[in-house]
């Protein structure tokens, strides 16, 4: 890994809860640097754990002079092999927030300043533990509240991303270094890096950043969730879907046109991705009740905005011909939408698909039956388009989209320059272009404020 910054502050001893806050069964802190063992020698008194070997446990009191504070397990970890490559000590103790507190502020009497956040996983990347991307993917496991987007950041704590971009960085330096050293040579005219190989090797590359840019959207999902506007008339039924697809009974359900006033929103896990539901209130031309059209111009933005539109419509009164003028409308204005057809219960099935065979893509259900499984299949279906690979990588992250976008930018730079037979030492100037956002996405090329910044997104005590 190229030299990282040397950032003010990183040489001191730090400290900090690395639990949720509040009561719980134990707590845990977290102590790393140079001072640590100093400092917790004059913590714990059974014995000096500065003389233990790493990776072991230790049972005793933690006292403040002859104070008392309680009786912990202490896991000491001696550098490099530990999480922040420094001599790390971390406190079992009972998880009383006034507890903790005592022995973090023993801590700081004796040396130690408090962590800022996700300072503990800096200190890592700066030790070569990990490198930038490794680092963020830890918050996204920590933020990770679906099996998709766990499994998506353990892909890339294990280096998944990282080792895919620097065997493209390290095949791109190769290139730029013998283009480079043909400038050494110019007054004999030799080529030392063979064009047609660098052709390919911008394609393969360009090829797989395309790839990269394109699993943003999928990334976006994961991480982020999607959200699912239930529109339609009013007594459609939106709210009682609602209630069906939760399974439980957040909205009020009634026979009475214009029940919801408000929108309503629930978030549901569908295989792994997450759905924020949005019931919205009965949408209908013209309504005399002054609360009932806030409602409406609600339920209107809120379709602007969502990233997938349920179309609720009454099977019973709906027809045919109405609901292919608002299918033309969903696809003209590129909104992404499922057409649902709610009471099957009352027309029966078989009627209702033959009353709408002219109209593709409908999906029939019940929702007071709450036969809603095939809804479910189709939304993930609709938002994923089957492109969950958990073992590739997906992007997830905003900075690695951007700068994936500026790298291919310049590899389409290279290969102009190529075609237009321009001098290498432009040439190589335009890949150093490209190995310098390779290396701001794995932070071999960065800056204290980038670093400040990526890293206070985190956790205290991470």
């Amino acid at each position: 890994m190229a030299a990282l910054p040397k950032l003010s502050g990183w040489d001191d001893t730090i400290v900090a809860l690395a639990t949720p806050p509040g009561i719980g069964a134990i707590g845990v802190i977290r102590l790393s640097g140079n001072k640590a063992f100093e400092i917790i020698d004059q913590l714990f008194n059974s014995k000096r754990l500065s003389e233990q070997p790493s990776h072991t446990l230790h049972v005793g009191f933690i006292k403040d002079g002859e104070t008392v504070i309680d009786e912990v397990v202490v896991s000491i970890y001696k550098d490099p092999r530990s999480y922040t490559g420094e001599d790390l000590v971390e406190v079992s103790g009972h998880g009383s927030p006034y507890v903790l507190q005592q022995i973090i502020n023993a801590c700081l009497k004796r040396g130690a300043r408090l962590a800022k956040p996700g300072e503990f996983t800096q200190r890592a990347f700066l030790h070569g533990k990990l490198d930038l991307t490794q680092a963020e993917a830890v918050a996204d496991l920590i933020a990770s509240n679906t099996d998709i987007s766990q499994k998506a950041a353990l892909h890339n704590i294990r280096g998944g991303f990282s080792l895919q971009l620097k065997e493209l960085r390290e095949r791109l330096i190769r290139f730029s270094a013998l283009i480079e050293l043909e400038l050494d040579f110019s007054q004999e005219d030799v080529e030392f890096a063979d064009r047609k190989q660098l052709h390919e090797l911008i394609d393969e590359v360009d090829s797989v950043t395309a790839s990269l840019i394109n699993s943003f959207q999928l990334g976006n999902v994961i991480r982020n969730g999607v959200s699912v506007a239930i529109i339609g008339k009013p007594n459609a039924g939106k709210s009682t879907l609602l209630n069906a697809l939760l399974n439980e009974d957040r909205a009020i359900v009634s026979d009475i046109p214009g029940t919801t006033r408000d929108t309503i929103e629930e978030v549901i896990n569908i295989d792994g991705i997450l759905f924020r539901l949005i019931d919205t209130a009965g949408i209908r031309q013209h309504t005399t009740d002054v609360l009932e059209s806030v409602g409406v111009q609600r339920s209107l933005e809120k379709m602007r905005q969502a990233d997938l539109v349920i179309y609720l419509f009454d099977v019973n009164e709906m027809t045919p011909n109405e609901l292919l003028a608002i299918k033309d409308d969903f696809t003209t204005q590129q909104t992404r939408y499922l057409l649902v057809a709610n009471k099957v219960d009352i027309a029966g099935e078989n009627s209702a698909r033959n009353k709408f065979k002219d109209v593709p893509d409908v999906i029939f259900i019940s929702a007071i039956r709450q036969n809603t499984e095939n809804l479910k299949q189709r939304m993930t279906d609709v938002v994923l388009e089957g492109k969950v690979q958990t073992e590739s990588t997906i992007v997830t992250n905003a900075r690695h989209f951007h700068a994936l976008q500026q790298l291919r930018a310049a590899l389409q730079d290279v290969r102009k320059g190529l075609q237009d037979n321009i001098p290498g030492d432009l040439v190589a100037l335009d890949i150093r272009r490209c190995l310098h956002y390779l290396g701001e996405i794995t932070g071999e090329i960065t800056n204290e404020d980038q670093l400040d910044y990526i890293f206070s997104k985190f956790c205290i005590g991470k």
